[in-house]
């Protein structure tokens, strides 16, 4: 599962360590090949348990043997040799999880003691004056595994409470002395245009604190062409992409002279400034879910008609970490470890549970990572009939080779359907009905967002790895202008944006410098609003009286006043606030039971009749129920593996639904915020869940090859019912609307 590079310095003459000096003598870089590719997204080149986004680095220490490690060398170092015993240790028959004893002889592998041993002999052997300290510690590891023999798989162990791991720890410590630290370990990241169609932007998400150049952040911006930085510390790195911040990548730098391999005595998280010690619920939460995404194996397959079984699988392997009082921590098995803290194996419930009131029309669900026979770019737009809860039509493009398709719209005819490939730099025209595709338009880089203007139904598209948002021509036939989201000039990377219900005004989120630009279309003209850290996405409500960003890594929710003051604090209208979505999580322990949490929000659209605000997390598979006219959580929801996109459609008979995707589960949910249509939001609930697979009736423009299903991102609900759009509504599409579905801000009008 985890791909590693792991690297030594070289052997040096036996001499007074002090006399010696690093020169020529470094690690071979860990090279990240940033690619489109499902699961090579921080491609390291190696892939052990289906995973190929890790690397795994020694710190170099002068006496220690070196060079680059593979083979039974890596599978040693990472326990992939001895994976059945370790699932076997994990998962035996009566449900228990035995002592580590139960290994024998296969102890040492397991927790990494014959590594930590070949390091000690290895300085002893390069230096004789190191011999002694490392006899001692030689002979300490040996009673160090009698100890743990004794003690749960599943159970983190303070090695501070054990005589002898004191004792270890301070033979270790003086034979370092003999062995000090050699240059640091080099990251490349590579963005090659026959790779990535895309430019991408890698930022630091974790560091060891105190490591230089952290948190790693680019203000240049997307690129094609290589990047270079240097890890200093022993510990815990993991990385993003700005543009596309489900990508992951991560390298854990580890000393040859401890236990385990090191997450480092505390971590930088770049989210609100935390620095946590790193046994935290924050960390190894998100460790845990870098493992779900990165691992393909690991996403949720939900089974049509039963209940089915998941149980995520993480490295099998000993890690070192650090508590609040500074005590070392050794967690002997990371995958026992995280069974019983997330509590694996979880059971799916059955795929297909269609709500029992129909929607009205269509959803379509942007399944970005399916994979299609005849293309190499991943992703397809999917059509879910509403009416009768089944998976109508699928549109791959092969023809096209469309890639990574991540956000619709349609014209106020509904004739087309405008598809955005964000990993690509165009908009795509579909005819709605048949799936013909239409024509491509060339945009920019990494188009993310589109929406329409009401009125003029033009296009409005935000150009994620650029500055500007772009508007075409209805139809979307040729460019009309740019708009830079950035009067100063610094780069933005706007994401996700939205229209005001007249079209006169949009919203830019923007992830590079937390803020939000506010456009004012007649004129072109821009403003900017702060945010939190990392706006990822936006809404307006209905009035256009203020909107709403999603702050990725500020753990929150922006509410912002587009006029005069709109949003509420405590029952006082003020500019901006700030609803924070950690209210009832601590970073060190975790979250407060049977209260909201969230985190890693994405999309969050407020409901065409300004009801309630529904926020996707992707941290707490949870879906935030905010209402607006107070600005405050009022209780969450479950949604699945990578929650992310929601928008709402009309329900029939009056009230809406909100269609909720998920980029690492086949399904989607189906949210009713008000089911009693009493204006009391306290009620919300998940009213049922459909499989994004195709059947048997599905028409589709080519064949799946993997993935069916999966990559839940952008959702477009037709008849477009926000306001403004719900307005335009004629024929048939209008008949099957209420009155209040017509006016959702205007109840006088029914």
């Amino acid at each position: 599962m985890l791909a590693a590079i792991t690297i030594g310095a070289s052997a040096v003459a036996a001499a007074p360590a002090t006399a010696q000096q690093p020169i020529g003598v470094g690690p071979v870089p860990i090279t990240f090949h940033l690619r489109d590719d499902n699961g090579k997204w921080f491609d390291s080149g190696l892939n052990l348990f289906g995973d190929q986004s890790l690397a795994v680095a020694e710190m170099p220490r002068l006496g220690t043997l070196g060079g680059l490690k593979t083979g039974g060398e890596l599978a040693s170092l990472l326990n992939s040799d001895l994976g059945g015993a370790l699932n076997n240790l994990v998962r035996n028959v009566l449900g228990q999880v035995p002592l580590l004893g139960a290994l024998g002889t296969q102890l040492w592998k397991a927790l990494n003691l014959d590594n930590t041993l070949s390091a000690v002999q290895s300085i002893g052997a390069s230096n004789p004056a190191a011999m002694p300290a490392a006899t001692k510690a030689a002979g300490l590891l040996g009673q160090f595994a009698e100890k743990l023999a004794v003690l749960p798989a599943d159970q983190p162990i303070n090695l501070n409470s054990l005589p002898v791991g004191l004792d270890l720890q301070g033979a270790l410590n003086d034979l370092a002395k003999f062995a000090v630290k050699g240059p640091p370990v080099t990251v490349n990241f590579v963005v090659d245009p026959k790779e990535s169609t895309g430019i991408r932007d890698p930022m630091g998400l974790i560091a060891p604190a105190g490591a230089q150049n952290f948190p790693y952040e680019n203000p240049a911006g997307a690129f094609f062409g290589e990047r270079s930085i240097q890890l200093t510390e022993p510990g815990l790195y993991a990385f993003t992409d700005m543009v596309t911040p489900y990508m992951l990548g991560a390298v854990v730098v580890d000393d040859p002279l401890t236990i385990g391999l090191d997450f480092g005595k505390s971590i930088q998280v770049n989210s609100r400034n935390l620095v946590v010690p790193s046994n935290s619920d924050i960390v190894n939460r998100l460790v845990n879910t870098f493992f779900n995404i990165t691992n393909p194996r690991n996403w949720q397959q939900y089974k049509a008609d039963s209940e089915n079984s998941f149980d995520a699988f993480q490295p099998p392997v000993p890690i070192l970490q650090y508590d609040a009082a500074g005590n070392p921590v050794l967690i002997p098995n990371l995958d026992a470890y995280f069974d019983k803290k997330f509590s694996y194996p979880k059971t799916l419930p059955k795929g297909n549970q269609p709500p029992a009131t129909p929607g009205v029309g269509e959803v379509w669900i942007d399944t970005e990572v399916e994979e299609w026979n005849g293309k190499d770019k991943v992703g397809s737009a999917t059509k879910v009939d509403v009416g009768n809860w089944t998976v109508d039509r699928k549109i791959g493009a092969p023809s096209i080779n469309m890639n990574n398709p991540h956000n619709m719209w349609t014209d106020k005819d509904y004739k087309y359907l405008y598809q955005t490939e964000w990993f690509a730099d165009k908009v795509d025209v579909f005819d709605r009905q048949t799936g013909q595709f239409i024509r491509t338009t060339q945009v920019g880089h990494n188009p993310a967002h589109v929406m329409t203007e009401p009125g003029s139904d033009k296009l409005v598209i935000g150009i994620n790895a650029g500055n500007e948002i772009v508007e075409l021509a209805p139809g979307g036939t040729n460019v009309l202008r740019k708009i830079s989201v950035s009067p100063t000039g610094e780069v933005r990377h706007p994401h996700a944006h939205w229209t005001s219900s007249d079209g006169k005004t949009v919203v830019t989120p923007n992830v590079l410098t937390n803020n939000a630009s506010v456009i004012d279309m007649p004129t072109g003209t821009v403003k900017t609003e702060p945010t939190g850290q990392f706006p990822i996405a936006s809404s307006m409500t209905p009035d256009s009286s203020k909107f709403y960003t999603a702050d990725f890594l500020g753990e929150s929710i922006t509410c912002v006043s587009l006029a005069a003051n709109a949003c509420d604090d405590n029952g006082k209208k003020v500019h901006s606030k700030s609803i924070d979505l950690w209210a009832n999580y601590s970073p060190q322990n975790g979250p407060k039971s049977g209260a909201p949490f969230g985190g890693l929000t994405i999309q969050l659209p407020v409901t065409p009749d300004g009801k309630a605000l529904l926020a996707a997390n992707v941290l707490s598979q949870t879906v935030s129920v905010v209402d607006p006219k107070t600005d405050k959580v009022i209780k969450d929801l479950p949604c699945s593996a990578g929650c992310h996109g929601i928008n709402f459609g009309a329900k029939k008979g009056g009230g809406y639904y909100g269609y909720v995707s998920n980029k690492f589960a086949n399904v989607m949910q189906v949210i009713d915020v008000d089911p009693n249509n009493d204006g009391d939001i306290s009620d919300a609930k998940v009213a049922g869940q459909l499989m994004l697979d195709p059947v048997a009736t599905t028409k589709m423009d080519g064949s799946i090859a993997g993935k069916a299903g999966y990559g839940g991102q952008g959702v477009l609900p037709i008849p477009l019912v926000y306001n403004g759009w719900a307005q335009q509504n004629q024929g048939s599409w209008r008949n099957q609307l209420t009155c209040q579905q017509l006016n959702p801000i205007t109840p006088s009008a029914c």
